[in-house]
């Protein structure tokens, strides 16, 4: 019989929201219902042509989410600063207040929130002007040394927890697809590269299969957070593949396609927000060391992560070789 669980996903037609919508699609307990800017864009007419239910709404629009979540049992959400967008954003504290009080209004149930902890909290200042962790340059508010030390993304988190809402965070590491994505791994006459801004060779990085990990972070929480004595409304779970230093992908990526893989650390990328992001990164190691790999707390929920093995098997292999 199918279900009458429906999970509100924002962002369907993205990388992290896409992923949430086919996992929940394979596995059936849960109904998607795509929510996204532009419900005739192709990739929400690809979305309608499997049966995927897909809806207007606007993260700067409260009203156009009430009506977009409503009979929904649970959402997946995320925010994105200006920068970061193809299109002018309110900041990304406004789109979460939005969403939030939508979801509230509506009477949504749970609420999964795909966010990264504060680096300018992290570092006391030091790491200020980092978009992708705190919109630091969103909706046109630059940040200055005199700007709250919780920004955008950990002030959506306090939203949450001061509306009563059930709810968890997920916290996320470098993407492994930008090895394709973002051009991060390119050839070289003798082999390939991997070159990163600002990063010591003997640093860590936080790794994540997203389109692997996030989704089944997701489902796994969605499956129990209606029983109380798993404990999980209110926590924030960091999901990480693999914590390596960068030589070790390129270790790991030329043993699977047997070439030579070299790591170098540039000096500079072009783009400041970048270089301060990688900077970071570098220095805090990734940010989720003292998490286990993979997270104890998920896989006691019965979360089935794929390893960074699986992922050079299944993923990198025929795009590079």
């Amino acid at each position: 019989m199918p279900s009458s669980r429906v999970v509100a996903v924002l962002g369907a037609t993205g990388l992290q929201g896409s992923a949430v919508v086919e996992r929940l699609l394979n596995d059936g307990t849960f109904i998607p219902r795509a929510i996204t800017r532009d419900p005739e864009s192709e990739a929400s007419r690809k979305l309608k042509a499997r049966g995927v239910e897909v809806v207007k709404g606007d993260s700067g629009d409260k009203a156009s989410l009430v009506n977009a979540l409503r009979g929904t049992e649970a959402v997946f959400a995320m925010t994105l600063p200006s920068p970061l967008t193809l299109v002018e954003m309110p900041s990304e504290e406004t789109q979460g207040r939005n969403i939030v009080a939508a979801a509230k209004e509506v009477g949504v149930k749970f609420f999964v929130f795909s966010s990264l902890p504060s680096l300018k909290r992290i570092s006391g200042g030091k790491y200020s002007n980092v978009a992708h962790y705190d919109g630091a340059i969103s909706g046109g508010r630059p940040l200055t040394p005199c700007s709250p030390l919780n920004t955008d993304k950990e002030e959506i988190e306090q939203y949450l927890k001061a509306s009563d809402l059930a709810y968890a965070s997920l916290h996320l590491g470098g993407f492994t697809s930008n090895l394709w994505r973002r051009n991060t791994l390119k050839k070289t006459p003798t082999g390939f590269n991997i070159s990163i801004p600002k990063y010591s060779p003997t640093a860590l990085q936080a790794f994540t299969w997203v389109e692997n990990n996030v989704p089944e972070a997701t489902i796994t929480l969605l499956k129990n957070y209606d029983d109380p004595s798993r404990d999980i409304s209110g926590k924030v779970y960091p999901v990480v593949t693999a914590t390596m230093s960068y030589p070790d992908l390129a270790g790991m990526i030329a043993k699977t396609l047997k070439a030579e893989v070299t790591f170098t650390t540039l000096e500079s990328s072009g783009i400041p927000v970048l270089d301060e992001m990688f900077a970071a990164q570098s220095e805090y190691n990734g940010l989720y060391t003292s998490t286990p790999v993979p997270n104890p707390d998920l896989a006691a929920l019965g979360a089935q992560f794929g390893t960074m093995e699986e992922f050079m098997e299944t993923q990198v292999k025929h795009r590079f070789c």
